[in-house]
């Protein structure tokens, strides 16, 4: 059951709140399975891959290929998300990962063939995670909605830095058997979503169907033409274009850098765990600690510290100051993002919030490779630590930009209301104590 309980206006949602809701905690497990399985695949393709050709630029292009479905049709493939029950597609996109990496996990695979299949594993990738995205905000009213997305946040970080680990140990000994733990991860998420989440119907129902192309333009439009949708936007793709930085510069940076002091590799993963360390920490301390209202309060002022905290670059500092940067880096996003993102679901009338997150999963993977490629190129030309250090103080002038254009309460307050209205759900008044926090209240098709 889902409570139309409102958490406190006077404080945040409590971990013990959103971790009562069942259906959370299924979505929640389901996914950190295939978050840890995912990664750990990642590491053993790599390796498995460069066994089978010694190539290094075929090894990264198995890394990289999951990025492409979000490049070539991310929106596209998100909006089949709209038309069917969330559940049925989490479920199916889980069983048809799994049925893959059965196939890639088959001794002997050629690496040609490793690669076309893992593109397919991966255009489940775009439906399973709007499907996922557009449920939260479903099972999680109000305030808890933040929180459970910082949580999220958070144990994704954890599984990437454990996904990694676990699988370069596994795929060292036995790459097939990587494999075969994210075949097996896929098929559990799948239970535990059939089991723990509830059946609703789809969000788009058939009547208001077109064609998908139209139905895609439709999602860009609405984020897009909507001004507070598009200043959210702005202000999470500008803060990626800095955030991901230190983690991809982290190679060439520790092995130019390190010198006699650190051994280049452990500075490599020094430097390239901090941002996620750094963003655990920020989002677990400021989406539990930090009330509602003083949350938005931080947000432009954190928009602007992600990439100040990095521009003390320019003094080519040692590698363990370098993370200690990034890890700053990360704790100011993860105090951001939550809050962004709960404000965006909630100004997104219902039946578009797979769409939605499409258009701004799709943004993020521009945006992030992007911002690695010109630091990279840069790189080749100039001293990473000036790169680094000039790139982020141009950040500073940008988020200082989008910070100044933030649109006012009263704005933010309007687009919930009409997102509401035409969800077809009764307003909600903002408390006088929390000015800043509109409870979305009961969402259609939500558990009653």
């Amino acid at each position: 059951m889902v409570s139309d309980e409102r958490p406190s206006a006077e404080g945040p949602a409590t971990f013990r709140e959103i971790f009562a809701q069942s259906e959370y905690r299924a979505v929640l497990s389901a996914n950190t399975l295939t978050w840890v399985g995912d990664y750990a695949a990642k590491a053993a393709v790599t390796l498995l891959v460069y066994r089978e050709t010694e190539s290094v630029a075929l090894s990264a292009a198995a890394f990289a290929i999951s990025y492409l479905p979000w490049l070539i049709g991310g929106p596209l493939l998100a909006t089949i998300a709209e038309r069917h029950p969330y559940r049925r597609v989490m479920i199916i996109c889980d069983l048809v990962r799994m049925a893959l990496m059965l196939i890639v996990a088959i001794p002997g695979m050629p690496a040609p063939m490793i690669l076309a299949l893992l593109f397919f594993v991966t255009l489940a990738n775009p439906p399973s995670q709007a499907a996922r995205s557009a449920l939260m905000p479903l099972i999680l009213p109000g305030d808890r909605l933040v929180v459970g997305i910082s949580v999220n946040a958070s144990v994704g970080q954890a599984a990437q830095i454990v996904g990694y680990l676990l699988g370069a140990a596994v795929a060292t000994v036995n790459p097939t058997a990587a494999l075969l733990m994210n075949a097996a991860t896929f098929a559990i998420s799948a239970g535990i979503v059939r089991l723990g989440v509830r059946h609703r119907p789809p969000a788009m129902t058939s009547e208001h169907r077109s064609n998908l192309l139209r139905e895609t333009a439709a999602g860009f439009g609405m984020v897009f033409h909507t001004p507070v949708l598009r200043a959210i936007a702005v202000l999470v793709f500008s803060a990626m274009l800095f955030s991901i930085v230190p983690e991809g510069l982290a190679a060439a940076w520790a092995n130019e850098r390190a010198g006699a002091s650190m051994d280049p590799g452990l500075a490599q993963g020094v430097i390239m765990a901090a941002t996620p360390l750094g963003f655990i920490v920020g989002g677990l301390v400021i989406g539990r600690a930090v009330a509602p209202a003083r949350r938005l309060l931080l947000l432009r002022p954190l928009a602007v510290l992600a990439p100040l905290s990095l521009v003390p670059a320019l003094l080519d500092p040692p590698p363990v100051v370098v993370a200690l940067l990034a890890a700053t880096c990360g704790f100011a996003v993860a105090g951001l993002l939550p809050v962004a993102n709960g404000l965006f679901v909630q100004a997104l009338p219902d039946g578009f919030r797979a769409r939605a997150f499409g258009v701004m999963a799709t943004g993020l993977q521009v945006t992030q490779g992007a911002a690695v490629m010109a630091t990279g190129l840069l790189a080749d030309r100039f001293p990473i630590p000036i790169v680094v250090g000039l790139w982020s103080a141009a950040g500073v002038v940008l988020m200082s930009l989008v910070a100044l254009r933030w649109p006012d309460q009263q704005t933010v307050n309007a687009a919930v209301t009409a997102a509401r209205a035409a969800s077809g759900a009764p307003p909600a008044a903002a408390s006088s104590d929390d000015p800043g926090h509109v409870e979305p209240g009961r969402p259609r098709h939500a558990v009653t």
